[in-house]
């Protein structure tokens, strides 16, 4: 088949679907999309929520819980725990599909009957202050990280120990104030570095030992601002540095910053690829189009996919760790396949689509909190034979009767949710961090929107009153309440005033390294702005 130009009915901008698309769509039976690639990945991140935590009633019993879920949200929530239990049975809550009205409707009165669970969390330990994480232990305030102990205020980490304070960060141990770095120890301020031990300030150095503020260096040791120095030079050098102290490590952060900018950077940043095209991808063949994919093969249009093997799929976000045949659809991974439109659909999950916080289950449609169940509709159980009849004729129903929402966009067969079935408000998203909106023209779009949680925190300590080298903080910092440098005056959801908790002072003791002056939210939102965005531009070298 030639490709075809086709019109966004989101964003009225024409997009192609090349051959290829159109041969994948063959496969895994769906019709061409309707959006364009651009806003295909938007409607998916108005459903996903990155570092939010909220303090809000259980909606069984009303006790206090924490929740990726605010208490404005329209959705019903079950501690995790509970939720995970044989207490409640999701195939309760079963309908019979009703061929009068549009499949969506249907689905959202079931998605908002149906409890979701707090927390995106499984087998972890000592981590009641992280969210979408397993297999960890120990961490806090950090989220999307899976095989990790010892994480703080971090983003984005897999099969990583003693981290903090950092973003995409795999197999390494004691790495502070990172991102994207691959299997280093002792590494503080990097960027984009693999294979590499005791490294300050570095960017794009791979195979390196006891360097700091070097820039694009292979296989080297002993390197000041990629001068090489004696064994001794350095040491003495590093004594003298004193990242220790707050205004020591700002001059040097910033002095080596100044001093990347002086280097040709890459046209991409990634290792060990063939054949692919977009940014921050590693170990991939024939990926095209997409962003931060470890280990993925035959992809196109996905992004975050960092957690393991991914193959023969397309617009697929957050997740992976052996999944193949995923298409438009979030946060869904671990031994998965030929899933459609899911959403936290994980593990072992196969042959479904339109689910939603389903597990281990198989041969799902239009289906919400589901475990361990095979030939469901709308939660309600049915035959090999009666699914197989009635998935047929349901899907042509969502041809002859769409679903509009209130914008004028049509959901057939083939589309993702609808925007506005978001348990979550604009600003909650990730959309929110790649395409910012005010409250004024989130809300005159259609999106819902939460002001700030007033706080009422009464500061002990402002933050240019801490002791600025680490050897003059006692323990009793641990009790007092810091205020934020940004005094709630950014637009980085800042909570204006922070803790230290023990772990972290032990943190920054064993590394040697200043506290920090900011909220954690602030510090993230600091660190994603050194994020390239999901974007690729022609130009010459």
């Amino acid at each position: 088949m030639n490709k075809e130009i086709k019109n966004c009915q989101n964003c009225k901008i024409d997009f192609t679907i090349e051959p290829e698309d159109f041969a994948f769509y063959e496969k895994i039976k769906v019709p061409p999309p309707t959006w364009c690639p651009t806003c295909r990945l938007f409607r998916k991140m108005l459903w996903r929520t990155d570092i939010n935590l909220y303090r809000r009633p259980d909606s069984r019993d009303g006790t206090p819980i924490f929740s990726m879920y605010g208490p404005e949200s329209p959705i019903k929530v079950y501690d995790i725990s509970y939720w995970l239990s044989d207490k409640w049975d999701p195939m309760d809550y079963r309908r019979e599909y009703d061929f009068s009205r549009p499949f969506f409707e249907q689905f959202r009165e079931l998605m908002l009957d149906v409890p979701f669970p707090s927390k995106a969390v499984d087998r972890v330990v000592s981590c009641d202050y992280a969210n979408n994480a397993s297999n960890s232990k120990d961490m806090y305030l950090s989220f999307a990280a899976t095989n990790v102990e010892n994480i703080q205020f971090s983003f984005v980490v897999y099969n990583s120990k003693s981290i903090s304070n950092s973003i995409y960060t795999h197999s390494s141990e004691n790495v502070f104030d990172g991102f994207y770095n691959t299997r280093c120890y002792n590494s503080v301020g990097a960027h984009n570095c693999a294979d590499s031990i005791d490294i300050f300030f570095c960017k794009d150095c791979v195979g390196v030992t006891s360097c700091f503020g070097c820039v694009g260096l292979r296989n080297k040791s002993y390197c000041i601002f990629n001068k090489q120095v004696s064994k001794e030079e350095y040491q003495q050098f590093i004594k003298e540095a004193s990242v220790g102290s707050w205004n020591m490590y700002r001059t040097h952060k910033e002095r080596s910053y100044d001093f990347w900018k002086q280097f040709p950077v890459k046209f991409m940043s990634g290792t060990k690829n063939i054949d692919v095209t977009g940014d921050n991808l590693n170990n991939c063949k024939n990926v095209r189009e997409s962003f931060d994919v470890t280990e993925g093969e035959n992809l196109k249009y996905c992004y975050s996919l960092t957690f393991g093997i991914a193959k023969d799929s397309y617009d697929y976000f957050r997740f992976s760790n052996n999944a193949e045949l995923i298409y438009d659809s979030l946060a869904c991974g671990t031994n998965i396949s030929r899933l459609k439109f899911c959403s936290y659909c994980y593990p072992e999950c196969s042959e479904s689509e339109y689910a939603i916080q389903c597990g281990s289950s198989s041969n799902l449609f239009g289906c919400v909190g589901l475990r361990k169940k095979q030939y469901c509709i709308l939660n309600k159980q049915y035959s090999k034979n009666e699914y197989e009849e009635l998935v047929p004729k349901i899907k042509q129903h969502m041809q002859d009767m769409p679903y509009t929402d209130k914008g004028g966009r049509v959901y057939t067969y083939g589309e993702f949710f609808p925007m506005e079935f978001s348990p979550l408000a604009y600003n909650e998203t990730v959309a929110q961090e790649y395409f910012p909106l005010t409250k004024d023209e989130a809300l005159a779009r259609g999106f819902r929107w939460v002001n700030p949680e007033e706080k009422n925190y009464r500061p002990t300590i402002e933050a240019d009153q801490l002791p600025d080298n680490i050897e003059d903080v006692t323990d009793s910092i641990c009790s007092e309440v810091v205020a934020c440098a940004h005094a709630g005056k950014c637009d980085q959801r800042c909570t204006t005033a922070f803790k230290i908790i023990p772990q972290e002072l032990q943190f920054y003791r064993k590394m040697n390294l200043p506290l920090p002056r900011l909220c954690p939210n602030c510090r993230h939102y600091e660190r994603l702005k050194q994020r390239n965005p999901l974007k690729l531009w022609h130009r010459q070298c």
